[in-house]
């Protein structure tokens, strides 16, 4: 199991220059990078491979960026923006030798209607053949898609475990697994150890984070239950710590952190990632 941490909680947009917080990172004791790819053109991913070796760091998971005009469930073109815009990136993975796309695949993130069940019936049909075509083309790469439930404030399509193994079987690709988040898991689930144990063998990356977004471990989150579950299930991806802050402007108004939730986002990582050692390893 690698710990790793989003850049977001440092920057946005991750650039090539992006690649000078590697150092930090490895000296915290960071396994693996989660990268969130706003634009494919914002990095050269051969550059980003080569300071991430330099650092003896790995990519381990790619973050889709879902904005208004990429949803799967969306018009003909926001369908289309969205599968190419994936599809650039998962060609950007091969050569980062990232495994893993991960994030809220389905939808433009902050898209929450109150739709009639037969609209909902039609969006479903309409994510389940768009995720057909980008898992195919993820296997033929030897990447997968892990999708990510997001709280009802961020989205009305799939918000729970259950939601998402539904979709992954209606998909029925292998290249299809579930990106748990305990951040929205606590929104949502009644028991985040149950969901863990019933996503289980399709549990494909999972995001540790306080309840409030700030450091894992500082919070009521029952972590020790969610330690013994991930075993019981034998996951072995990446663990990821996913917080923001207010000093990434645009990012602290896209996840509303209107507030200082921890005194430094340093301590965010630090304090966080050792927690994590001492508590899932």
């Amino acid at each position: 199991m690698r710990l790793g941490i989003n850049t977001f909680l440092f920057t946005s947009p991750f650039t090539n220059q992006s690649t000078k917080l590697f150092p930090r990172f490895k000296k915290w004791g960071f396994d693996s990078i989660e990268i969130p790819v706003e634009d494919p053109s914002h990095i050269d991913p051969a550059h980003v491979k080569r300071e991430l070796d330099r650092h003896g760091l790995v990519c381990g998971s790619v973050c889709a960026c879902m904005g208004p005009d990429r949803d799967l469930r969306g018009t003909p073109r926001q369908q289309k923006t969205g599968l190419d815009y994936m599809m650039k990136i998962i060609d950007q993975m091969v050569v980062l030798d990232c495994p893993s796309l991960i994030g809220p695949v389905y939808s433009a993130v902050g898209r929450a209607d109150a739709v009639p069940p037969d609209e909902y019936k039609k969006q479903w049909a309409t994510v389940v053949k768009n995720l057909k075509k980008l898992c195919q083309y993820a296997r033929q790469r030897g990447r997968q898609v892990c999708l990510e439930p997001l709280n009802r404030f961020e989205t009305d399509f799939i918000n729970t475990c259950d939601q998402a193994l539904k979709m992954v079987k209606a998909v029925g690709s292998p290249a299809l697994k579930v990106h748990l988040d305990t951040f929205h898991m606590n929104i949502e689930e009644k028991n985040q150890a149950a969901a863990i144990r019933k996503a289980g063998k399709w549990l494909g990356h999972f995001h540790a984070c306080g309840s409030d977004r700030g450091t894992p471990g500082n919070d009521h989150i029952d972590w020790k239950n969610i330690a013994k579950a991930l075993k019981d299930v034998g996951y072995n991806g990446d663990v990821v710590i996913e917080s923001f802050t207010t000093d990434v402007k645009v990012i602290a108004r896209a996840a509303a952190i209107w507030r200082r939730i921890e005194p430094t986002r340093d301590e965010i990582a630090v304090k966080g990632l050792n927690f994590l050692k001492r508590t899932l390893r």
